[in-house]
């Protein structure tokens, strides 16, 4: 079913298409967000709204409040802006830089499809980023979260704040949603074509694979059957019905589809997670803790692929990239190379152009 017609009245807008045609398409690309400069206000600003979210803090809205903007906003704020600081560049955050390089290149790849990017937390906002999109005559809206595994947090919040946007429209837009694309080929491969030549001049003795953390209790809550996620030590192995939505497990299925593209045995490669926050329970093994293990264990020259992230940031720059190699150096290891994200890369440019194209086709 087409659009209703518009009347006549002016309009920043263009006419929606005539009946029987197909309308146009338009991609928004999501990503988490960054502050607006690596100074304690902003960082305090952004991390209020990002931390305020029910769906990445889930507790009653009243603890949260407190929570956030008595204690963590007020007391990380500064010790973040000075992470900041070590990782911005003349253009800002290299999250908005590296979002911006993918949206013109895509933009560029898919003709007369209009790209926009948008974040969940920050500017340039999703509500702006979908205008755009409106203004260029767009009537379905290809959402693309770039979060290659799904979490409530990230994926669930992204889509929930599109949709409400769009239902606060009088002539709401189409929305579709590309799923999340963990183990699609198109990922993988451009995320291996980035460690090759790293791993080739690097020889590492290991090479780890760390992901963004969550709570235990959301991966419990994802889980449909209330008894598999995080019940056994093999819980994530294999796909099932009860895993289908377990951030964990779509972690370990990246592990294992990069591990098989790099041939690496199983002994040279380990799957952990950084960036817990707070005193719960996260999924673990905890990346900072193996990252100590393996310089113990003699591991000279270490690898890190962060495949949780579509686009360097701080929490692979600096967190991996500064905080992590530090300590495996001063606890024994000689080298630790940061494998880049996919960015803007060009396999991956084209592999997501793919996966855009096949879900438009699809839909």
């Amino acid at each position: 079913m087409q659009p209703p017609p518009t009347s006549a009245a002016p309009s920043k807008t263009p006419p929606p298409s005539r009946a029987g045609s197909r309308p146009r398409d338009g991609v928004l690309l999501i990503n988490l967000g960054t502050p607006d400069a690596p100074r304690a206000p902003e960082v305090r600003r952004y991390l209020r709204e990002f931390l305020s979210d029910p769906r990445v803090i889930d507790i009653p809205a009243l603890p949260r409040f407190l929570l956030v903007n008595g204690i963590i906003a007020p007391f990380r704020a500064p010790r973040s802006a000075a992470a900041y600081r070590t990782i911005w560049g003349p253009q800002g955050s290299p999250l908005l830089t590296n979002g911006r390089a993918l949206e013109a290149a895509l933009q560029q790849r898919l003709g007369d499809r209009p790209v926009a990017l948008g974040m969940r937390y920050g500017q340039p906002s999703l509500a702006s980023a979908l205008e755009r999109l409106l203004e260029r005559g767009v009537e379905r809206v290809l959402a693309v979260p770039l979060y290659p595994q799904y979490a409530s947090s990230s994926t669930g919040s992204s889509v929930e704040r599109l949709y409400r946007l769009a239902s606060e429209r009088w002539n709401t837009p189409w929305i579709e949603v590309l799923p999340p694309f963990f183990d699609a080929p198109e990922f993988l491969d451009a995320a291996a074509e980035l460690a090759r030549p790293v791993l080739a001049r690097l020889e590492p003795d290991h090479v780890l694979l760390s992901y963004h953390g969550l709570p235990e209790r959301h991966i419990r809550k994802s889980d449909p059957s209330g008894s598999h996620c995080l019940a056994s030590a093999g819980c994530c192995d294999q796909p099932c019905a009860a895993n289908r939505w377990c951030y964990r497990a779509q972690c370990f299925a990246t592990s294992r589809g990069l591990a098989a593209r790099l041939g690496l045995p199983e002994e040279r490669i380990s799957t952990a997670f950084q960036s817990r926050l707070g005193r719960d329970p996260w999924i673990q093994p905890f990346t900072d803790e193996r990252v100590l293990e393996l310089a113990r264990a003699g591991v000279k020259r270490l690898a890190v692929l962060c495949p949780s992230f579509a686009a360097d940031c701080l929490e692979t720059l600096e967190e991996i990239g500064g905080r992590a190699r530090e300590e495996f150096l001063a606890h024994g290891g000689e080298a630790l190379e940061l494998v880049p994200c996919v960015n803007a890369s060009p396999g991956w440019v084209a592999g997501l152009a793919a996966l855009i194209e096949a879900r438009l086709q699809a839909v």
